[in-house]
């Protein structure tokens, strides 16, 4: 049966189910396609190019993990001879001191500072299209620890599969696109909230009245373009967000629910009540031993359900047992600690879909984080995850929330106008062409909001599940909220979240699966700091 076909059959299923708002058993819960349960796993700050410019040709250097390519690894649309000798970053003159061509960045320059990454500098670096500005407007450096890499330039810089050997790994095993963006420019927040809902529309202020973090949407409304701690969360309080605020509209989240499916956003640090060796609540750090900088275990704006009503839990409870984990009426309100994620598993609850976020200092967010910590976190997951009995209907994204600013040659067609004063993509105050280029509504629907310049830039975005596409590129425009179409296609009966989400125009991530094959993509174990095959994982565990 077809995906069409299967999604109209489900429908009715879906309204019963929402009648009821009763969780069902992943596996009885009837889908659009062979998976029953969804990990979302939500890394910070890389563009496609900064992780996989040259895939799949590694430098392969001695003394680092070496990278051979399979033959027939299909090439992706990365940096070309042309791109890394003759960049249009290096020639132009505006770049000053900086021009500079792509070059390689090598294991022991994993720590680097942050890049310039805001909404609008994002636009001015692409330059219209001519992407030959970054080092100009992204190519700042915000700050990192005491080791990071300030190379003039750095935002040049890219790494290989003698890095990022996991992911690299996981590439050629399973399936990735080279065609994914974010839904619109800018940092964290908006990159996690479009995640749940498609809509970073419908902001409400509960700070200043104006502030660099949103824009007056055209339509007596605002749009959220910065990040801005979700005033629904005691740790905004705590950590001292200047800006503060909060969601209007739906979410993913309230679709599920309604719908009787078991889910969960899971982040590092939610438990409050554990203590480290870096403290307890939302004050608990961890140091990384390579951008040797302690961090947050818990950053609260990289947490989008708490920025809505409907599915914050804003005193960060605990659920009341592992089994209680995805299900509607318990304290948590399906928020929850990383932790939880492998309480549930192992009880045999694992929620239909899963939203998994690290530990500040393993999210691979430049200036606290890196892609070796990053690593660690992401085999140890998918080591868990692959050894679960439920892996024969489990799917795995990995996808990005921003490009951080790294340089990224790419830019995808304008596909969402908007023409706010800090819009800069097509010209000052333009993102797009008034009249011809679409422009989505709001949360309201009163007609068409400003704030919202899209896609973004372009992101890594993987695959990992025995029904993806063995060692497969897949070239179909997607974006975050993609993800959110497969869940509403799969779980909810092709059910919008509506109230101009993108997921109604979202690109497909179907062709990165086969569900015409019998799903036996084999699983694939990493070692946790070599990011290179193994026989069988490790037992370690995320903090």
């Amino acid at each position: 049966m077809t995906i069409t076909r299967f999604v109209s059959s489900i429908a009715a299923a879906f309204a019963l189910a929402a009648c009821g708002r009763r969780e069902r058993a992943p596996d009885a819960l009837p889908t659009a396609t062979p998976i029953k349960h969804l990990v979302v796993i939500f890394g910070e700050n890389i563009s496609f190019d900064h992780y996989f410019g040259t895939y799949p040709v590694a430098a392969n250097p001695r003394g680092e993990p070496a990278f051979t390519a399979a033959p027939g690894t299909p090439a992706v649309n990365g940096l070309s001879p042309a791109l890394l000798a003759h960049n249009p970053n290096a020639a132009n003159g505006q770049n000053g001191t900086m021009a500079s061509n792509p070059f390689r960045l090598d294991r022991t320059q994993a720590a680097t500072a942050d890049q310039s990454h805001d909404y609008t500098e994002e636009q001015l670096a692409y330059d219209g299209g001519a992407a030959d500005l970054f080092p100009k407007y992204t190519g700042a450096g915000l700050g990192g620890g005491t080791t990071a890499f300030y190379t003039p330039a750095v935002v040049m810089g890219y790494y290989d599969g003698n890095t990022v050997t996991a992911l690299w790994n996981y590439a050629q095993h399973f399936a990735m696109s080279d065609a994914a963006y974010g839904d619109v420019y800018g940092p964290s927040a908006p990159g996690a909230i479009g995640l749940v809902s498609g809509q970073t529309n419908g902001w409400v202020t509960d700070t200043a009245a104006d502030s660099t973090s949103w824009v007056h949407d055209g339509q007596g409304g605002f749009t959220l373009i910065s990040d801005a701690g979700p005033s629904l969360d005691v740790c905004s309080d705590s950590l001292l967000y200047i800006n503060q605020g909060r969601m209007t509209g739906r979410n993913v989240g309230d679709l599920l629910s309604a719908a009787g499916v078991t889910w969960g956003w899971f982040q590092g640090g939610f438990d409050l009540g554990t203590a480290t060796a870096g403290g307890k609540g939302c004050s608990r750090t961890t140091k990384s031993s390579i951008a040797l900088q302690a961090a947050p275990d818990f950053i609260p704006h990289h947490e989008p359900f708490q920025y809505y009503r409907s599915t914050a839990n804003p005193r960060h409870l605990r659920p009341a047992s592992p089994g209680a984990i995805g299900r509607s009426g318990d304290a948590a309100n399906h928020q929850y600690d990383l932790r939880d994620f492998f309480a549930a598993v192992r009880e045999g609850n694992f929620p239909a879909v899963a939203f998994l976020k690290a530990p500040a200092h393993e999210d691979g967010h430049a200036g606290y984080s890196d892609p070796l910590d990053e690593q660690t976190f992401l085999t140890e997951v998918v080591n868990f995850v692959e050894e679960s009995p439920e892996w024969p209907r489990t799917a795995i994204v990995i996808l990005y929330d921003d490009s951080d600013g790294w340089y990224d040659h790419q830019m995808a067609p304008i596909g969402n106008a908007s023409f706010d004063r800090r819009d800069r993509l097509s010209g000052t105050g333009a993102c797009g062409v008034r009249g011809t280029t679409p422009q989505l509504g709001g949360v309201k629907g009163a007609g068409p909001v400003n704030g919202r310049c899209g896609p973004g830039p372009r992101q890594p975005f993987l695959v990992v599940s025995p029904w993806a596409r063995p060692n497969y590129v897949d070239h179909t425009l997607v974006t975050q909220s993609s993800v959110l179409r497969f869940i509403e296609d799969n779980w909810l009966g092709g059910r919008r979240i509506g109230g101009g989400s993108f997921d109604a125009a979202a690109g497909p991530i179907t062709g990165m699966f086969d569900f015409a094959g019998q799903g036996t993509t084999p699983r694939l174990f990493l070692d946790d700091s070599l990011g290179t095959p193994v026989a069988a994982p490790s037992n370690r565990l995320p903090e």
